[in-house]
């Protein structure tokens, strides 16, 4: 009789910890996208096969490891802690590979062929938008481009001319032709610069130039939806008529997205009181549309109730709807450009939560936002304008607790506009660092300006422009539009008030790269980890360790952060020095885009003649010379002639800089820096070492390789 055998010792399946420790991941869900994005704007290229079998491979090896963790720790293979330690870094490393796969996919789909060469001839095509440029010039962007002599196969799908005569404007949907002169979309004015090339790529624009001549129609203009955009457009020039000057110009921005009618001098107070934001119409605009129209329904729809007329309920479920509506009109009457398409994905969310009795205001909800918008447009994480955005709407949700506790004990009559005033508040403070690291400089007194005009937008003109909305189907509006003129009049003469007062703009050095992304990421891990729903128990502790050492690292980075000592224009036009007393630029003109971005990144508020009038170069007003550390020399060498000029210049512990093509026999026994060679690394920056000159080319641009 054979012994029975002792059953073999099974392992006790450990019970999985309570729900709460795994909660509130979904905000990380955008984060992590994010990321991966950020990770193909490291190095931007089209992915190939052999890069789509990687991130599929990655997904793949994600996917198993996320679904086989749990039921290891199930059957007591492993702890819980280490199975939901495994789950939740693969789902991390899948959404990551996602947002690499979402941008990669993006940037092959807007793929459109880029001019490489100089271009002066015909130029036609069909009138798509018109702006106004940073040179206060008109602008017009065309599609459906036709170049003299130049295939479609190799002709840009859009291109955007900036008009040097007042000549009148054609209609949106009208197709033209003028004579004018393009270019590819210029490089960045030095190293780590703003690239505008992937911004043009992502938005189909080929190539940018400008035209002398008068534009001649060649077709009539087309109806359908583009009659829809006429229609905007003579309600912009309506409201510009009833209410005149600026105040009417900013008023047809705030409804219709028109800003052409703004002028240079209007946009400079603007951005020098930091009320440049509410000409762009952005998630503030369409939250306070959608929230005083949202009020207003409920309201009337309360008082209805109350006099004995039954409505169906919830009401609120209704006035949410009715609030949706109108920022989808909102959305269409403002041209529906990113910005604005943003917002409303923003706001259709958290009115759509309503609708389904959830939670409007949560970090849930802006994550479910930011996730719909990184789907649709991934590129747009680099941007100001999303960061901004999403930074503002974060810091308002966190302000929302201590506001609900607060409101109360105020006077009913004050609590609306305490409630502006304390957004404007929070909203300014997070959005600083991240306005001040983009456009390097600071709005000393934005904070005023903001406390001062936002109320008065959130309470006067917006509610006007609603309601003369509203009353203009009837022909009644010109009542709503005087209050709108008299807002927007009042929000004027506080950008003239502060941006005139002393030291109204402060320069801000443009931090290194990466900065951005350590303050960023260091912030909403703090915030994730601090605020529920968001990690618990020493993950909670270890994350806002880790948060609190990125934030530190980033202000660390752009404290210290050292700009470089030489720098060399894209075609070679300017070189600017760093001297004790800020950078001087090589010439008094020639470049000029180019230098201010430098002077702008150096934090300095100097213009290019500045710049010129500093000590360090000599010479005369074609050829210069400046000394540079360890017994070098810079010459610069501009106008007719510079290339024959620079072969005698050209000898040893010199860097000789020309604005024509230089013919060297041989090596060069200086660094010779002329357009044929500056084409090939694009602007420079140099620093100077014991071994020599250290150059740090711009990176290429290989989207259009």
């Amino acid at each position: 009789m054979i012994p029975a055998r002792p059953d073999r010792a099974r392992p006790v399946a450990r019970p999985r910890p309570a729900a709460a420790l795994r909660a509130g991941l979904f905000p990380w869900v955008p984060v992590c996208l994010s990321a991966g994005i950020g990770l193909w704007f490291l190095r931007p290229g089209l992915l190939g096969a052999a890069d789509w079998a990687l991130l599929a491979a990655v997904l793949a090896a994600g996917v198993m490891v996320a679904s086989t963790a749990p039921r290891w720790a199930a059957r007591g293979a492993i702890g819980w802690p280490e199975a939901d330690a495994a789950h939740l870094g693969a789902l991390a490393l899948c959404f990551m590979a996602l947002g690499v796969g979402l941008v990669g996919q993006r940037a092959a789909h807007v793929a459109a062929p880029v001019l490489q060469w100089r271009y002066y001839g015909p130029i036609e095509g069909r009138v798509i938008q018109i702006d106004r440029s940073g040179r206060d010039r008109m602008r017009l962007t065309l599609d459906r481009v036709v170049l003299h002599d130049l295939s479609p196969a190799r002709t840009p799908e859009r291109v955007r001319l900036s008009l040097m005569g007042d000549e009148p404007l054609p209609p949106l949907g009208q197709r033209v032709m003028l004579t004018g002169h393009l270019g590819p979309p210029p490089a960045p004015a030095s190293p780590g610069s703003f690239d505008f090339r992937l911004h043009a790529w992502f938005d189909g624009l080929g190539a940018v130039g400008y035209s002398r001549t008068p534009i001649m129609a060649v077709a009539p203009p087309q109806d359908g939806v583009w009659g829809l955009h006429r229609a905007r457009m003579a309600i912009s020039a309506a409201i510009r008529d009833r209410i005149g000057g600026q105040a009417g110009a900013v008023a047809a921005a705030l409804m219709t997205g028109d800003r052409s009618g703004i002028s240079e001098e209007t946009n400079a107070v603007m951005r020098a009181s930091n009320l440049y934001h509410i000409i762009s119409i952005s998630g503030l605009h369409m939250g306070m549309l959608a929230g005083f129209v949202y009020g207003a329904v409920r309201l009337v729809l309360v008082a209805v109730q109350g006099a004995g007329i039954g409505l169906a309920r919830p009401l609120h479920k209704v006035a949410a709807g009715v609030a949706l509506a109108a920022a989808a009109a909102y959305l269409w009457l403002s041209g529906g450009g990113v910005a604005t398409e943003r917002a409303f994905i923003m706001v259709a969310v958290m009115l759509g939560a309503i609708i389904a009795d959830r939670r409007a205001i949560s970090l849930r909800t802006v994550a479910l936002a930011a996730t719909l918008v990184l789907i649709y447009s991934p590129e747009a994480v680099t941007s100001a304008g999303f960061q901004m955005s999403f930074a503002a709407t974060i810091a308002l949700i966190l302000t929302f607790g201590p506001w609900s506790r607060i409101a109360p004990r105020l006077p009913w009559w004050l609590r609306p506009v305490a409630m502006l005033f304390v957004s404007s508040l929070v909203a300014g403070l997070a959005t600083a660092p991240i306005a001040a690291a983009h456009f390097n400089w600071m709005a000393q007194y934005g904070m005023l300006a903001n406390l001062l005009a936002v109320p008065v937008m959130g309470t006067l003109v917006m509610p006007a422009g609603v309601i003369g909305a509203v009353l203009a189907l009837v022909g009644l509006e010109a009542p709503a539009l005087w209050v709108m003129g008299i807002g927007t009049e009042w929000m004027l003469w506080v950008a003239r008030f502060v941006a005139d007062l002393d030291g109204a703009v402060i320069g801000v050095t443009k931090p290194p790269g990466g900065v951005v992304a350590l303050m960023g990421f260091g912030a909403v891990l703090a915030i994730l980890c601090w605020r529920p729903p968001g990690l618990r128990g020493p993950a909670s502790r270890v994350g806002l360790g880790l948060a609190l050492a990125l934030l530190a690292a980033s202000a660390v980075l752009w404290g210290t952060a050292r700009r470089p000592l030489l720098l060399v224009a894209p075609e070679g036009e300017a070189v600017g020095l760093m001297t004790p007393a800020g950078r001087a630029v090589s010439k008094p003109a020639g470049g000029a885009f180019v230098v201010s971005t430098w002077l702008q990144e150096d934090g300095d508020m100097a213009d290019q003649m500045v710049a010129a009038a500093r000590p360090g170069w000599t010479g005369d007003r074609r050829d210069r010379w400046a000394d540079l550390p360890q017994g070098w020399q810079v010459v610069h060498l501009t106008g007719k002639g510079s290339g024959a000029r620079a072969l005698p210049e050209c000898r040893a512990r010199r860097i000789v800089v020309a604005s024509e093509p230089v013919a060297f026999d041989g090596p060069p026994p200086c660094l010779l820096l002329d357009p044929d060679r500056l084409r090939a690394s694009g602007a420079l920056a140099i620093e100077m070492t014991p071994e020599g000159p250290r150059l740090r080319p711009t990176a290429r641009m290989r989207l259009d390789e």
